[in-house]
Order: structure tokens, then C-alpha cells, then sequence
């Protein structure tokens, strides 16, 4: 068993955000590759972006921190701290509206 703080890691993630020169900072927390789960904290500071990509299968977003904004298509969605958004199962992108961690649970299909 592996117990950790998301709020203590949510912290870290994004001063390094802050310091990096993409604005960005990612760790797994749980699961990989090799597994059909897999949950990664991301942070990003206000104004930063992931590019529209494809979902590798079924997702969810938690937001830790902050303020995101989450497109598909013509949709979107905004997520402040304490939401939880359900990617849909299409290109999408994701945007900090204000400094944000969250966290993507992902569960591969196929």
C-alpha cells in the first residue's frame, strides 16, 4: 500500500510549473503504461495549454487547484477546485485559466 498527499504534491508540481519554461509539470501517481490505470497529476500555470489530443480511453479529471478549461470540439467545460469533469471520448485540450493542478484518471480500453 502507497499513501500520499495530492495537496502536498499539487504544491510542488506547480512550483515547478512556475519555474519551467512551458509552464508545465506532470508526474504519475499511480499505474503506467503497463497498467489499464493510470493517474497523473498535472500543473499548469495560468495561460498554458495542452494541445487538442486524443483520449486513450476512459478519463476523468479532478481538479486539486485552480481554474481549467476543458474543449471538445464546439464544447466546453469549466472545472474550479473540488470538480470532477468526465473527458468525453473525442479530441479534446485543456487550459489554466488561473495556476491548476489536477489530476487524470485514465482507464485504457483495447
Amino acid at each position: 500500500m502507497q499513501k500520499l498527499s495530492l495537496d502536498a504534491l499539487a504544491r510542488e508540481h506547480l512550483e515547478r510549473a512556475a519555474a519551467a519554461s512551458t509552464g508545465r509539470s506532470a508526474s504519475t501517481v499511480y499505474g503506467g503504461h503497463e497498467h489499464v490505470l493510470r493517474q497523473t497529476l498535472l500543473a499548469l500555470t495560468a495561460g498554458t495549454a495542452l494541445a487538442d489530443h486524443e483520449n486513450p480511453g476512459e478519463a476523468t479529471l479532478l481538479v486539486l487547484r485552480g481554474r481549467v478549461r476543458l474543449t471538445s470540439g464546439d464544447t466546453d467545460w469549466e472545472g474550479r477546485s473540488g470538480d470532477l469533469i468526465t473527458v468525453p471520448d473525442a479530441r479534446h485540450g485543456l487550459a489554466a485559466l488561473e495556476d491548476s493542478a489536477v489530476l487524470l484518471t485514465v482507464a485504457k480500453t483495447g
